[in-house]
């Protein structure tokens, strides 16, 4: 054999080499690839972000988040606080996503797992924005590998190479769900009463203690009774985990005349009036906090009278011995307790501060709100009674 044919072979050879560990290294399992990180040094940086965008077919912009005055807001809905913990969330997710493996570096191929570029019409994929770090971070996020044992297909927009990513990394394109949605969470055991306006017709029902087991239906019609004990006890519920569906600024939509008018009020003073209605088959309500200062007021002394003053420390033992003294077979007695219970101002400034909470939430806004807490306020007596004509129950 001369040196011109060893020469060939040798290439040869190094070819077929370099095309085994190629095909062994793609066939590695995923657990022996992760160790790029999809975006390098993004959780060093998470507090530096100012925004996040996500763009879709046709450079749309459907999702804009904006720091702002120290919290995050949702810019394309009207600048509505923003969910900063969904937010944390998803770049957490992209700081810890890892490369699995590389795909395709062919534009012919982007569309087949998403990540051609955005400004087509058609395009399958979205493009994250994330400002503020030092190395802004503009990521084409495709499709979810389901069929492929998970992962996410991306593509770092400014590279041809795309690659598989570890985590579901595809971000919520709907601005609405950004939202910061827990609005009020006011317990029912917490509502001394509620009263409903509608259609010029006034209900009320009440408890005088919060230890009543149900609420009682203020000026009851005569000959008439309640469908069951219990049939009021659902109006106190309006508050309870309430959970936002939208919110658009009031100028942009204005109660009508019709609408339901509503206050909720608290054992401890917090009142909330609520102004609601329906178009649109959709459900919208107003909310205004305030303080029943009196209420208040007495619900802090009931509430400080029943704390039991703290044992004085050369207080006697029930053996007789001063506090100081006593013993005990691990060594010396533990000195009481001292009172944690709050004082009468510190109950009332915790109350106050509570409405001011609500009050900058609901400052400014009209909320969608979802049908079950819109028909706990579309009430009237009726509703709440037994059927006028029913006849009395057999003894």
């Amino acid at each position: 054999m001369n040196a011109k044919t060893l020469g060939i072979v040798a290439v040869v050879t190094l070819a077929a080499l370099a095309a085994a560990i190629g095909l062994n290294h793609t066939r590695k399992p995923a657990t022996e690839l992760r160790s790029e990180l999809l975006v390098p040094g993004l959780k060093d940086e998470v507090n530096a972000i100012t925004r996040l965008s996500v763009i879709g077919a046709g450079n749309a912009p459907l999702v804009v988040l904006e720091r702002k005055d120290g919290g995050w807001v949702v810019a394309n809905r009207d600048g509505y606080p923003a969910d900063s913990g969904k937010l944390r969330e998803f770049v957490l997710k992209l700081a810890d996503a890892t490369v699995l493996e590389p795909k395709t570096a062919s534009a012919d191929r982007y569309p087949a797992i998403g990540v051609e570029d955005v400004g087509a019409a058609g395009a399958k994929g979205v493009r994250v924005e994330i400002d503020g770090p030092k190395t802004p971070v503009r990521l084409i996020v495709g499709t979810f590998n389901g069929a492929g044992g998970g992962g996410t297909f991306v593509r770092r927009a400014d590279e041809a190479q795309s690659f598989l990513a570890s985590g579901t990394l595809t971000p919520e394109k709907n601005p609405t769900e950004w939202l910061s949605r827990d609005l009020a969470d006011v317990p029912a055991a917490q509502i001394a009463e509620v009263t409903i306006d509608k259609a010029g017709k006034t209900l009320r029902v009440f408890k005088q203690d919060a230890a009543e087991e149900n609420f009682r239906i203020a000026d009851l019609p005569k000959g008439r009774e309640p469908s069951s004990p219990a049939a009021a006890n659902p109006l106190a519920s309006g508050l309870a985990g309430l959970r936002i569906d939208g919110a658009r600024p009031v100028a942009a939509a204005t109660a009508p005349e019709s609408a339901i008018k509503a206050r909720y009020v608290a054992f401890d003073g917090r009142v909330v009036d609520v102004t609601a209605w329906s178009a649109d088959g959709k459900h919208y309500a107003q909310f205004a906090a305030s303080l029943d200062e009196a209420r208040a007021e007495a619900h802090a002394e009931a509430a400080q009278a029943q704390v039991k003053p703290a044992q004085p420390a050369d207080a006697a033992t029930p053996e007789g011995q001063p506090a100081a003294d006593a013993k005990t077979a691990g060594g010396d007695a533990a000195a009481p307790a001292a009172d944690p219970a709050p004082d009468r101002a510190t109950r009332l400034a915790a109350v106050k501060a509570e409405v001011e909470t609500l009050q900058r939430r609901f400052a400014g806004w009209t909320f969608e709100i979802p049908a079950h807490k819109y028909a706990s306020l579309d009430k009237s007596i009726d509703d709440l009674l037994e059927p006028a004509d029913a006849k009395p129950a057999r003894k």
